[in-house]
């Protein structure tokens, strides 16, 4: 085994997401004792690692692999794995691992809890954070993983996993007694993956709200039973039970949609920002003040609920199905996007905060 190797990284600049850079440096490839060292194979980039990163500060994702800098920070991202070295019983050299990496060439971890399905990195600084986000998973383990289906799995597990638990969260409480769901940024994939996990809800009307430019795309998803563009809000009749998921976060737009619902709203959950990069802020002009989803939580009920083989269960079948919506249509409804490399990271990720991909697209860069 080679002893050192160049190791790349990609930093982001905290304030201004649209600014990266590449850093090399030459490191030791041999692990201390408790140590083990995966080499990145690939990683998904969507909107969701723009909210990563929009919510760096305030929901502490700068946190899981700090840089050394304080302006600048690794944007965190789903993807696959291969440990090139292990100082850790029960993990060897060439397995391969699904999990939470910086976009980098290489990651030094500290695996706690080895079991057959993985382990969580105990490394200090990540003490403290979204355990969730510590865990890995080996792909032997895993009996809905398929080297075929890889991509898809880095794209579109971290998204569905929010998906399938708000509309458990959302089924759970009966949806607060609302008949109508309205989403915006009803494009994104965590929305309308919301929005597939719920269409066996005979008495619900799910009420797309998007963009003019993607109101076709969003009717093509099939899974709303209305699309209107936010032009057209004031069309919309206030006339039943009216449930708001904001997967937007534009506060203009919440509180357009709080003023015409107006004594119809019985709930605003905020889900995600597809569009804002600023901080969250959990305010409206009149109605339900805003409540802040966060999928662990609801994981962690279930966890006590239905035990954890359950809860992975539930959210592996719902993820083959999910996959075999979105690719098998005549019109497919994502189109994987494989680049190489950092410079094509780079671009993407600015491409991303400038919302100039198109909802079609999803995105893996081969590292």
């Amino acid at each position: 085994m080679q002893t050192m190797s160049t190791v790349t990284r990609l930093i982001t600049r905290k304030n201004a997401l649209d600014q990266s850079r590449i850093e090399q440096e030459q490191r030791s490839l041999i692990p201390a004792a408790g140590e083990v060292i995966l080499k990145i194979d690939r990683c998904a980039l969507t909107t969701n690692n723009i909210t990563y990163a929009a919510y760096g500060n305030s929901m502490n994702y700068w946190g899981f692999f700090p840089t050394g800098s304080e302006d600048w920070g690794h944007v965190p991202a789903w993807g696959f794995a291969d440990v090139i070295a292990s100082a850790v019983p029960g993990i060897k050299a060439g397995e391969r691992f699904y999990g939470y990496f910086p976009i980098a060439s290489h990651l030094w971890m500290r695996p706690e809890r080895v079991t057959e399905r993985g382990f969580y990195d105990g490394a200090d600084h990540r003490q403290g954070l979204t355990s969730a986000y510590n865990q890995y998973t080996r792909c032997s383990w895993d009996s809905y993983y398929s080297p075929e289906t890889e991509n898809l799995q880095i794209l579109l597990k971290p998204l569905f996993l929010t998906s399938s638990m708000l509309a458990d969260f959302l089924q759970d409480n009966q949806f607060f007694g609302a008949t109508r769901l309205v989403f915006s940024s009803a494009s994104s994939k965590t929305a309308y993956g919301t929005a597939v996990c719920l269409q066996d809800q005979q008495h619900l009307q799910r009420v797309a709200l998007t963009s003019a430019r993607n109101k076709a795309f969003v009717e093509s998803l099939g899974c709303y039973e209305r699309t209107v563009s936010y032009e057209e809000l004031a069309n919309l009749e206030d006339d039943c039970p009216t449930l708001y998921v904001d997967f937007s976060g534009d506060l203009d737009l919440r509180d357009r949609v709080h003023q015409h619902f107006s004594g119809q709203l019985v709930y605003s959950c905020f889900a995600g920002s597809a569009q804002s990069t600023a901080e969250a802020r959990l305010t409206a002009l009149e109605g339900p003040q805003p409540v802040f989803f966060f999928a662990p939580i609801q994981i962690r009920k279930r966890n006590a609920d239905w035990g954890p083989e359950g809860v992975s269960q539930h959210i592996g079948e719902g993820l083959v199905q999910f996959y075999r919506q979105v690719t098998t249509s005549d019109k497919p409804l994502l189109e994987v996007v494989e680049s190489q490399g950092y410079e094509a990271a780079q671009s993407i990720i600015s491409r991303l905060f400038h919302g100039q991909v198109a909802p079609v697209e999803g995105h893996v860069v081969r590292l």
